[in-house]
């Protein structure tokens, strides 16, 4: 395999390019302008809102493909790729058994922002870093005049043991994604990562040998089959680390810029042949 014919780089956020303080390192943005340079497009994937992502990136966002909402949400360059909107009727369906759910807290994202109905302190101090753009209601319900890509759902101790056993039923109408630690993701059937970055592909004209995926967590599965070279996390769920081809360094140990280092020399050498 040759790293030299790699075109597009996607990484996810949380857990993979930001570190756990929240932070893209300086040298993601040095290594980002030398692979623009000889060609290389980017694109950034993850659960978090657009603005979010936007902020994290803000230098460069004019420049990459966003995929946001766990592609709910995908533009090129500021060019819509994806909207995979929920049936609103459907959606309002879901929310007072998403109630029940101990312990769960519940937030609808929409294109104008996201919404919550708890007044919990701690979980909006948290929940504000994902999502800056947000409204706070007394009734979710109530919530009628917006276009939504997902419903996620937050748990303090682990979402894959106490919310997944009570949405999985809702696997046939939904996709229901475990996106984290703490996050399950109740989407459109065709909101993935990995439908966004088809149609990403197909755009810009590379294929999965020309492509690189850097993920840690279940809602990353789908890109990572996309690219040849796709890399785990060291920090990344057991499924992640079973179907990406590759591992890296976690992500507080710059994994993702160590292999962006190693596509440079891999196509300056390429170019001194």
């Amino acid at each position: 395999m040759n790293l030299s014919k790699v075109k597009l780089v996607v990484t996810d956020m949380d857990g993979t390019l930001l570190n756990s303080k929240g932070k893209v390192s300086d040298n993601f943005f040095k290594l980002y302008n030398q692979l623009q340079k000889q060609g290389v497009q980017f694109a950034a994937a993850s659960g978090r809102q657009f603005q979010s992502i936007s902020d994290k990136l803000h230098t460069i966002k004019n420049d990459i493909s966003i995929i946001a909402e766990n592609g709910g949400l995908a533009k090129y360059k500021n060019q819509h790729l994806v909207l995979n909107s929920l049936d609103i009727e459907k959606t309002m369906q879901l929310i007072p058994d998403l109630r029940k759910i101990k312990g769960t807290y519940i937030v609808l994202c929409g294109k104008k922002g996201a919404y919550i109905e708890t007044q919990d302190h701690n979980f909006i101090k948290m929940f504000q870093e994902y999502y800056p753009k947000y409204f706070f209601l007394n009734d979710l319900l109530k919530v009628m005049t917006d276009e939504f890509f997902k419903i996620a759902l937050y748990h303090y101790n682990n979402s894959e043991k106490y919310i997944y056993p009570s949405v999985q039923h809702l696997e046939n109408e939904f996709q229901i994604k475990v996106s984290g630690e703490h996050w399950v993701d109740i989407s459109h059937p065709n909101a993935n990562k990995g439908y966004a970055l088809k149609l990403l592909q197909d755009k810009l004209g590379i294929t999965r040998e020309e492509t690189m995926v850097f993920g840690d967590y279940n809602n990353d599965l789908e890109m990572l089959e996309l690219a040849d070279f796709s890399y785990a996390m060291e920090n990344a769920h057991p499924n992640v680390k079973k179907t990406a081809r590759f591992q890296t360094k976690s992500n507080n140990n710059e994994g993702v810029e160590l292999i962006l280092e190693k596509l440079l020399t891999a196509k300056f050498n390429f170019q001194k042949q």
